[in-house]
């Protein structure tokens, strides 16, 4: 596995000016890293993005296919990013097809008309049933080309004879519509997900070491810690941005005190905007790290684990375990599935058919969506929005 990694004078190629359609972490500027996951076969792009410094992974994978190349899931279209393409493009072909598998993630939509514009031969597939907040807007009114814009399915598939594309949905979120598509190379054995499957290490992701900020922001117990770049900084900062990521707010941390949260923002270390000038009002309880090993179906994480993660589980698969499961009975059947490249988290993962088939019977004996400990914010998120007769009890 290689990688590309900019120099670090080399900001202006990282700029994204649509940053406020979207204003996540780490806003207009957005280092990229690119690695080849599979020789000559398939590499990926990689962002941080989040919120306050909660940052997570963002992944756009290319595949080679016969005469160019497939970008799966678009990417922020930095220059640095349309760079890296070119010289892929140079060595294997041009970018024929674009691929939004998704219909609701709008991390995932946002980039595609600055792709799109930077490929202007690439048809663009897109997943049934894409929506838009608050107006219903038509598909080239929010910039996908009307006259290469395709449906998945009922428009045909890309590549055909090399990619299998595996649908997962429709789910009626009142909204919208969540409605996701994977992909095999059978070449590689590389399936590619969007969100609906997640590989979660103990290891901070390759992507931190361009800036590793948000970690050491998050290891702290109090806003008047310096920032200090040390391997277990690194380490108890990332595990705490996956549980903020998966569950909005772990049991494990209490919001402190407006009083006690200034009270360290005088601290000698704290006055710069990288530290957020102190303003960090999180305690955790000393026991924070088995609540992030709960997260495991070991119990513990002593390698990448396979997961739905809590938010959509608790969220958008609430009412429908049993169109997830039979979504991963149906991945099983494909023999040669060698890893999962996801759009978030870890990869790839190495994992067989006999792999996926296993989680699914995992899943058909435990609780379901549960409500309590680090669950309970969002079972309330849930039950809040059942109430108000957003999200439909049923399908």
């Amino acid at each position: 596995m290689s990688s590309l990694q900019p120099s670090p004078a080399d900001t202006s190629s990282q700029r994204w000016a649509w940053w406020p359609l979207l204003p996540l972490y780490p806003y207009g500027r957005r280092p990229t890293l690119m690695r080849e996951l599979v020789p000559n076969r398939v590499w990926c792009f990689e962002q941080l993005h989040g919120v306050w410094y909660v940052a997570v992974p963002i992944r756009m994978s290319v595949v080679k296919v016969d005469g160019g190349l497939m970008l799966y899931s678009p990417l922020a279209a930095t220059e640095e990013v349309i760079r890296g393409i070119h010289a892929l493009e140079n060595a294997h072909g041009p970018v024929l097809s674009i691929v939004l598998a998704t219909s609701s993630g709008l991390e995932h939509k946002l980039p595609v008309p600055a792709l799109c514009r930077a490929f202007p031969r690439a048809a663009l597939w897109v997943s049934d049933r894409q929506w838009s907040f608050p107006l219903q807007l038509p598909s080239s009114w929010l910039g996908f080309p009307a006259d290469r814009t395709k449906i998945l399915f009922r428009d045909g598939l890309p590549h055909p004879d090399q990619l299998s594309w595996i649908p997962l949905g429709p789910i009626n979120l009142g909204l919208g519509t969540f409605n996701e598509v994977a992909c095999l190379d059978h070449d590689s054995g590389s399936l590619l997900v969007t969100d609906a499957l997640v590989s979660i290490s103990s290891d901070p992701p390759p992507i931190f070491a361009l800036d590793p900020t948000p970690l050491l922001f998050h290891s702290r117990q109090n806003g008047s810690e310096r920032l200090t770049d040390t391997p277990s900084n690194r380490l108890n900062g990332w595990k705490r941005i996956v549980l903020f990521a998966n569950f909005f707010k772990p049991v494990s941390v209490q919001v402190t005190s407006l009083h006690q949260s200034i009270g360290h923002m005088f601290g000698p270390f704290c006055r710069n905007r990288r530290s957020h000038f102190g303003f960090y009002p999180f305690q955790w309880s000393e026991d924070w790290e088995a609540e992030f090993d709960s997260l495991f179906s070991s119990g513990r994480c002593v390698q990448p684990d396979l997961m739905l993660s809590p938010v959509l589980e608790r969220l958008v698969f609430p009412r429908h375990k049993e169109m997830f499961i039979s979504w991963l009975r149906e991945l099983s059947n494909y023999h040669d599935i060698k890893s999962l490249i996801s759009c978030h988290y870890h990869a790839p993962m190495r994992i067989t058919s006999i792999q996926l088939d296993a989680y699914a019977e995992s899943l058909t004996g435990r609780d379901w969506a549960r409500s309590e400990k680090s669950w309970t914010t969002l079972a309330s998120i849930d039950q809040f929005l059942l109430r108000l007769g957003i999200v439909p009890p049923q399908a």
